[in-house]
């Protein structure tokens, strides 16, 4: 079972740090392939975090007759702020790409036939 990305992060720092060029290239052997790891993943995180909080801000959602009166509960707050303190996907996905905690693979590149 995967551990919960929520659970992982909450002891890292949300704040965007810098980091050695040297160091991330060192793992793929260039800078522009880690980076688009990185990205990938960062993607990955975004949609998944924002597919979870939509669905647990629906679970307290409270609608009405009118289309303009979508109330918000205590408990939705609570939630948004929760996520709001999380570090933003592209952080997390850094810091998972530095522990050699994301792993990643290359597609086959078949080139195509001319005709």
């Amino acid at each position: 079972m995967s551990v919960d990305i929520k659970t992982k992060v909450q002891g890292l720092d949300p704040n965007v740090k810098a980091q050695d060029i040297k160091d991330l290239a060192a793992k793929t052997g260039n800078i522009y392939e880690s980076i688009a790891i990185m990205s990938k993943r960062a993607e990955q995180i975004s949609v998944e975090l924002k597919s979870e909080l939509h669905g647990k801000l629906n679970e307290f959602a409270t609608t009405s007759e009118t289309i303009e009166e979508i109330l918000e509960n205590k408990e939705q707050i609570e939630i948004s702020k929760f996520y709001e303190r999380l570090p933003s996907p592209s952080v997390i996905a850094t810091q998972e790409f530095t522990n050699g905690d994301l792993t990643y693979e290359y597609k086959e590149f078949i080139p195509q036939a001319e005709e």
